[in-house]
């Protein structure tokens, strides 16, 4: 099942997409609410897709967005003697958690703002998202997808001038607002093969990064097995798992967005995102 969100008559409201026929049938809840109490209803009227403009699937976050770093091995490499002096040198034998401000989110077709004043080095970095269905504490790595609403497609867009320039910590460089698409339907388990989902990132025609879920050096249950650690995990958290090698700065030479700059991110079986960089005032 995939589940978009999209405002009709100024209502917004959850639809479930099928991607064979391109149409959407509407619902009378909210993905926000379907996620915490797993009711749907029925179903009302049918849209064509192309008539509808699909917003991020979620609204009502309960806090940051939680992601992981450096889940990839060739991405570790590729910036290996790049992070100004900033993280370990060798891969980490457990996931790395940080995360950014809610206020990032944009749709799956939203500009992603721009700022040159704030920042002059704006990377893309394309990842699969996970939605968390049920709560749960030190949930075991073998229990771990029970507690998986879904999966989405993401790009943790980040400002690598302002990820360097805090400390070493990542929250500020990847926390302005309207930069991380995320969409564009939530797909639920059943319909994924979760150990090779294809993750891949164009900038204006060009693959950047190009992916499988199968490179991951920490799964998907491993995440929430490592993040659940005495933490509660709630229903509606949404998780990053990590961006492959591919990035703009870790590239010679380096490449980084631009406004007017289309971005388009891809997962096999969960959709695609497609966003234009755009001059905005963010001061």
């Amino acid at each position: 099942m995939k589940l978009a969100s999209l405002t009709v008559e100024g209502v917004r409201r959850a639809g479930v997409v099928d991607v064979e026929e391109q149409s959407v049938a509407l619902l009378a809840t909210t993905v926000d609410d379907i996620v915490r109490e797993g009711s749907l209803g029925a179903q009302g009227e049918v849209l064509p897709l192309s008539s509808v403009r699909l917003e991020s699937p979620l609204h009502r976050f309960n806090r940051d967005i939680l992601c992981t770093g450096w889940n990839y091995l060739d991405h570790f490499l590729e910036s290996s003697g790049k992070r100004e002096g900033q993280g370990p040198a060798e891969m980490p034998l457990r996931p790395t958690f940080f995360t950014k401000g809610p206020d990032t989110v944009i749709g799956p077709a939203d500009d992603i703002a721009y700022d040159p004043s704030i920042s002059s080095k704006w990377d893309y970095e394309a990842e699969i998202a996970m939605v968390i269905g049920r709560d749960g504490r030190s949930i075991p790595e073998e229990k771990a997808l029970d507690h998986v609403f879904g999966f989405l497609v993401a790009n943790d867009v980040s400002q690598r001038d302002l990820q360097r320039a805090h400390g070493g910590q990542w929250l500020k460089g990847k926390s302005l607002d309207r930069t991380m698409p995320l969409g564009p339907w939530i797909t639920t388990p059943e319909d994924l093969d979760l150990a090779d989902l294809q993750v891949r990132c164009e900038v204006n025609g060009v693959l950047l990064q190009n992916a499988s879920s199968a490179q991951m050096a920490f799964s998907f249950a491993r995440i929430i097995a490592e993040l659940s650690h005495g933490m509660t995990l709630r229903a509606g958290d949404v998780i990053l798992t990590g961006t492959p090698s591919g990035i703009g700065s870790a590239r010679d030479p380096q490449i980084f967005l631009r406004d007017g700059d289309v971005v388009v991110t891809r997962v096999s079986g969960l959709g695609e995102l497609r966003n234009t960089v755009t001059l905005t005032d963010l001061s």
